[in-house]
């Protein structure tokens, strides 16, 4: 694979302030490329946590995905299917984004019981740790760092310190880039990226540094100059040199000086010298015998300008490094090969030759498993993943086609592996069937070699599948379908535009869309089945389509309206074999649909439709429950001369949507009765036992009762019922016309009072049990008096319960709302009051609130 790299210290590095020598300066910035700022904090925080690899993801210019911006010490195309996730997905990258807090994995295991769906798509041994980068005041992407999980574990504490220098470092680099970057991207959006990931090579030192000293050579006069490496090579200092290739022979070794001078015959005969060996002496080391070093000459003749004279121009290459390696390599009895950070081949011995029945040529920058037919297995392709991925020492067994075993051996490191082939007995069973096994001690057999190309078995093509699975297990109503296929499939595949289609008395109706034009979509709105459209083919016919550019779709449908897409897919949604809909996805640029992708698509609609279909069944049945529970709850208050009274209900979000909260404004003899009540559970039967509380109540109050029987009947009607569910109540009486009132509790949150001049405190009124659980149980009455300008407020425990703090810090926000809001209208209060619980998108519970505000 092509890489785009950046080499760190290069010319393209980002150092930070002050470590290039230009206080406050950003490399990179010239380019005013992205990655060009963030390539120095990457490298460094790799380091600093001992890691091995590190990414950068940074948010994509519609918010609504983390695209890979550069990797480094991991191979880019592993990690293909993660180089665009969605924001919302229940991945760690994007929770380290949307909590914008630092997030630790220290193994696999602790990956798989956080985020399991990560894990189905890297089902490897590794550390991660995931920092948030920000810039402007807001996280706009996350840096992510792989370390091996053999490691010295680290905790949490040690994972958030190292980190935090690379995440102020790209902070500061990020904004500086932003401040001095001109043009319209500088707001709106200024840190966004939408391109391929850069990749970042993580320095080395290498075992043997190549050195190359060049020399010219006038074969005619013999005389010779060199530079100084090339001096350095021969263990000549330049006073010792006189400038004749006879000093370079006094310091050959005598066994090799016919091989210096059949040189000089190559380039005369052929104009190049190629690969000449020859030893040299080297430099004096006092009392020891002498040494030498391997060198190689190459060259090629030149004329010396007007002259006749034929000059060798020659490069002296220190052979002691790979040279000497590879004929080390060459004599041993196993076979030794070489893979770069890709996987591709840049070495085999010999022997390696001969155990896979492959020449070195036919191997030389492929991928084995697609060259030795017999390893085409996808599960030894896995081998080389499960050893970068973890780095650490994969092993394996596969049988030749001539039915003999070898073993196989991987050793990585962030830039490659070496790998060891040798020939073994068969595991034990293999006689019965395959023996599989990986990691250290593991062992794979396979029971025949294949007898052609196999499909390799993407990760990717898996992980999206099981990702929208599990995101769509979660999406209760259609609304919640449409946005879950919309968050997973675009940021996913890299398309810019969807729109889903739903089937309705033999049309097509739109229910989703996302990224088309204003009113593009307008005139396909309710198109009949026979219509000629691939979205309305793709449904009836019930095959995909695919369009992979404008010529194609509009060749297959003359006349037909685009838009700046390039690239089309028309997915049927079938569930149950019923018809559900179309999806429609649309990429911006030309787009080749690889047979993975095409399946993981056909796939993941079959998905969409089942959830979309369940979603259609539920919206019908929370129909009728919305509609049992605003029958049951009062259509409007009465009015009451001296009050004014407003109410509020929200269903909760889980469940059925319906609960058994209500409130209720009742007229007796002697004034007013004020009801707030909770039954507790979500569903239809929580509803009805609510309806007949409210009823029961309702009679209660209107036969004149005072509020301590009223609540004591109802307790004992909610006991005889045999529900197996309680109640909870607060019933208060008030005379309008003096402001007088008396207050029952059971169970209940307290009422808030609001004092004309605007303070605010909480009722602790004297209260009973919860209703239904003592039928014997009396309930206290309170005494309370109104100021004229008062406002009483009665709330179920929804408003005031949140996750993770307790109800007393809920019951203290409410009353400091009530407070600080004007109380001109008890419509805008109610508002203000429940405008937390309204815009939550969760709530696990009902709320309910009656406002009344005594004039």
């Amino acid at each position: 694979m092509d890489e785009t790299a950046a080499v760190p210290g290069g010319s393209g590095s980002a150092a930070g302030p002050g470590r290039d020598g230009a206080e406050g300066r950003v490399p990179g910035e010239d380019t005013g490329r992205i990655e060009d700022a963030l390539t120095t904090p990457l490298v460094e925080a790799v380091r600093d946590l001992d890691g091995y690899g590190g990414l950068v993801y940074l948010r994509s210019g519609d918010r609504r995905s983390l695209v890979l911006a550069m990797v480094s010490g991991v191979p880019r195309s592993l990690l293909r299917s993660w180089w665009r996730v969605p924001v919302g997905g229940a991945l760690p990258m994007a929770e380290a984004y949307r909590r914008d807090e630092t997030l630790w994995l220290p193994d696999e295991r602790a990956t798989m019981v956080r985020f399991p769906h990560f894990t189905a798509g890297l089902p490897y041994s590794f550390g991660s740790a995931y920092q948030p980068v920000r810039a402007g005041g807001e996280a706009v992407g996350v840096l992510v760092v792989l370390r091996s999980a053999a490691r010295t574990p680290m905790e949490e504490e040690e994972v958030t310190l190292a980190l935090r220098p690379a995440g102020r470092a790209m902070e500061e680099r990020l904004d500086h880039l932003v401040a001095t970057r001109p043009g319209p991207d500088s707001a709106g959006h200024p840190v966004a990226y939408d391109d391929e990931p850069v990749s970042v090579r993580l320095p080395t030192s290498a075992a043997h540094p190549v050195r190359v000293g060049l020399i010219d050579w006038d074969l005619d006069s013999d005389r010779c100059t060199a530079d100084d490496d090339a001096l350095a090579l021969l263990g000549l200092d330049r006073a010792d040199h006189g400038g004749t290739i006879a000093d370079i022979e006094a310091r050959v070794s005598p066994d090799d000086l016919h091989e210096l001078r059949e040189s000089r015959h190559d380039a005369l005969r052929t104009g190049r010298v190629r690969s000449r060996h020859f030893r040299v002496r080297e430099k004096s080391r006092g009392e020891e015998k002498t040494g030498y070093r391997p060198v190689e000459l190459w060259g090629h003749l030149v004329r010396g300008g007007a002259g006749s004279s034929r000059i060798l121009v020659g490069a002296l290459v220190d052979a002691g490094g790979g040279l000497t390696a590879a004929e080390a390599a060459e004599r041993l009895p196993d076979g030794i090969f070489s893979l770069d950070q890709d996987g591709r081949l840049t070495y085999a011995n010999r022997r390696c030759e001969e155990l896979l029945g492959c020449g070195r040529e036919d191997l030389f920058g492929r991928y084995p498993w697609e060259v030795v037919t017999w390893l085409r297995d996808p599960a030894y392709e896995d081998r080389y993943r499960a050893a970068m991925l973890s780095q650490e020492q994969v092993s394996f067994l596969v049988r030749r086609p001539d039915g003999n075993w070898l073993g196989f051996a991987l050793y990585p490191d962030v830039h490659g592996l070496t790998g060891r082939v040798s020939p073994t007995g068969p595991p034990t069973g293999a006689e019965q069937g395959p023996d599989a096994g990986s990691g250290t001690a593991g062992a794979l057999g396979a029971p025949a070699p294949p007898p052609g190309p196999v499909a390799a078995a993407r990760a990717g093509a898996l992980y999206h599948v099981v990702q929208m699975a599990s995101v769509l297990t979660e999406a209760v109503t259609v609304l919640d379908v449409c946005r879950a296929v919309s968050e997973q499939l675009l940021p996913a595949f890299g398309a810019r535009e969807l729109a889903l289609y739903t089937v309705r008395d033999s049309r097509m109706y739109l229910l989703w869309e996302s990224g088309y034009p204003e009113g593009f979509l307008t005139p396909f709105e309710g198109v009949t089945l026979d219509t000629q459209l691939p979205g309305v083919h793709a449904l009836t016919t019930r095959l995909p389509l695919f369009f992979e550019s404008p010529e194609e779709l509009s060749l297959a449908y003359p006349g037909i309206t685009l838009d700046r897409m390039r690239a089309w897919s028309f997915l049927p949604l079938i569930a149950s074999g019923r018809s559900v809909g179309s999806c429609i996805l649309g990429w911006d640029a030309p787009h080749r649909f690889t047979p993975d992708e095409r399946s993981a698509l056909t796939a993941l609609s079959g998905l969409a439709a089942q959830a979309m279909e369940r979603a259609r069944l539920y919206d019908a049945e929370s129909a009728v429950a919305r509609g049992l529970q605003e029958g049951l709850l009062p259509h409007r208050l009465p009015t009451v001369e001296g009050l004014r009274t407003t109410g509020r209900y929200l269903p909760g979000t889980q469940g059925m949507a319906i609960g058994g909260d209500w409130y209720d404004v009742i007229t007796t003899g002697r004034g007013v009765a004020l009801v707030i009540g909770d039954v507790e559970g979500h569903s239809v039967g929580a509803a009805a036992v609510m309806g007949q509380l409210r009823s029961a109540v309702h009679a209660f109050a209107a036969s004149e009762r005072p509020p301590q029987e009223v609540i004591t009947h109802t307790n004992r009607l909610l006991s005889e019922l045999e529900s197996d569910v309680f109640a909870t109540c607060c019933y208060i009486e008030l005379d309008p016309a003096t402001g007088r009132a008396l207050a029952v509790r059971a169970g209940h949150p307290p009422p808030l009072l609001r004092h004309p001049d605007g303070r605010a405190e909480t009722l602790h009124l004297e209260g009973g049990v919860m209703l239904g659980v003592q039928p014997d149980a009396e309930y206290p009455v309170t005494a309370l008096t109104l100021a004229p300008g008062s406002v009483l407020a009665l709330y179920t425990d929804g408003l005031v319960e949140r996750p993770g703090s307790d109800i007393e810090s809920g019951i203290d926000a409410v009353r400091h709302r009530l407070s600080q809001t004007p109380a001109d209208s008890v419509e805008h209060l109610a508002d203000r009051l429940v405008g937390t619980a309204r815009q939550a998108r969760e709530r696990p519970d009902d709320v309910a609130l009656l406002l009344t505000a005594y004039k």
